[in-house]
């Protein structure tokens, strides 16, 4: 029988039997880092992402005033409190009754301060004239404020330190932080609501001797201009914030809020130069500044 010469020779000589690679080594693991948690439950702000930079823990209570709590004074509560990072922010009237535009400047629609929702006025004047309400901005405007809060508010029948918590369970946008009925600093958008906000605030002769800053920005009653002001006003509190934060952290919050302490202090020192520095970014809107008490 014929035999195979390769096999003889294999038959001859020890077979080298291949051994497979063996595999590859895992990769190393790669542990998350373990944040640092400091005793209130925050996360140490080294170890966040840098493109969300962390909320600051202070937040300043706001209030904005104009004369009928519908336009410029809800468009600067409605930029405080739908913010990125929102504020406590409630708003005012300093008129004695609502007035929004009508069929000519002699007949406006008036409506009384804290009895009537924004949503009640929305459906009269959609009753009355959709055309016209809708063609002037009114309507949308009632629109916005009625997702806002409930209804029109009069500065001098607020009363300082009593608890909002009804605007809470409302659903108020900004009512969260405002529970205790008091606010760090109020901005009017017209000098005389301006004047009659400081004269309300020396009539109530101080009852909390609380500070708060008043400021008083010009913004001209139209649609547009409330617009750029909201915007300004934003810009404003988010820089009296940022100051406040930084005196706190550096001070202590010994002495905040009954106006005395090196935080309150040296905040209160800063605000004119914080309005300056502001106010020269916003030169056509004036404003002006000052020191009250609750």
């Amino acid at each position: 029988m014929a035999t195979d010469p390769r096999l003889a020779r294999m038959g001859s000589q020890p077979v080298a039997v291949a051994q497979p690679p063996p595999p590859p080594p895992p990769p190393p693991a790669t542990l998350e880092p373990t944040p640092i948690v400091h005793m209130d439950g925050a996360l140490d702000s080294s170890e966040m992402n840098s493109s969300s930079a962390p909320e600051s823990s202070v937040k300043l209570k706001f209030c904005t005033v104009c004369a009928s709590n519908n336009n410029r004074s809800m468009e600067a509560h409605s930029r405080l409190a739908t913010a990125p990072s929102p504020y406590p922010v409630i708003s005012f009237g300093t008129g004695s009754l609502v007035r929004l535009p009508g069929p000519s400047i002699s007949q406006p629609n008036v409506y009384n301060f804290n009895t009537t929702s924004y949503n009640t006025m929305y459906e009269d004047l959609f009753n009355q004239d959709q055309r016209l309400y809708k063609h002037n901005g009114v309507l949308n405007m009632l629109d916005r404020n009625r997702n806002l809060k409930w209804g029109p508010e009069r500065f001098q029948d607020w009363v300082v330190g009593l608890p909002r918590l009804d605007h809470h369970i409302k659903g108020d946008k900004g009512s969260e932080g405002t529970e205790g009925g008091v606010v760090d600093i109020i901005i009017t958008c017209e000098e005389r609501c301006w004047d009659a906000v400081v004269d309300n605030l020396l009539d109530r002769g101080s009852p909390l001797n609380r500070p708060v800053h008043v400021f008083n920005i010009d913004i001209r009653d139209n649609n547009e201009e409330a617009l750029v002001g909201g915007k300004a006003i934003l810009e404003l509190a988010d820089k009296l914030n940022m100051a406040a934060g930084n005196e706190l952290q550096a001070n202590g919050v010994n002495g905040w809020h009954e106006g005395h302490g090196d935080a309150r202090q040296n905040f209160d020192e800063r605000v004119p130069d914080i309005l300056a520095e502001w106010q020269e970014k916003w030169p056509s809107l004036p404003a002006i500044w000052t020191l009250a008490w609750l």
